[in-house]
């Protein structure tokens, strides 16, 4: 019986290991910076598919500003430029907008 308790005990603990190494490297990616390098020339409006905001945290102390460009290049923007903050101003705007209206 004893040895039966042990193999059953063994499985559970080996199972607990490996689920957890499996979440280790996504947990360690969310608590670090995105953003090595910042951006900063003028990117048109046209080329920008989509914008990500992250604000500063335990994660990173800066804050990120990723722009998705139309042909799936991923580019850090500088936040302290002014072209950047106007897109990042005009989204929050629109984000606003549309937290308003009624469902």
């Amino acid at each position: 019986m004893n040895s039966k308790l042990a193999a059953v005990l063994a499985l559970f603990l080996i199972s607990v290991a490996v689920s957890q190494g499996r979440t280790l490297p996504r947990m360690a990616t969310e608590l670090r910076c995105q953003c090595i390098a910042t951006h900063s020339k003028f990117i048109p409006p046209k080329a920008i598919q989509d914008v990500k905001l992250t604000q500063s945290g335990p994660h990173c102390k800066n804050v990120e500003v990723i722009a998705t460009l139309k042909d799936g290049r991923e580019v850090c923007l500088d936040p302290t430029a002014p072209w950047v903050q106007r897109i990042v101003n005009a989204i929050m705007a629109k984000a606003q907008l549309n937290s308003d209206s009624p469902l």
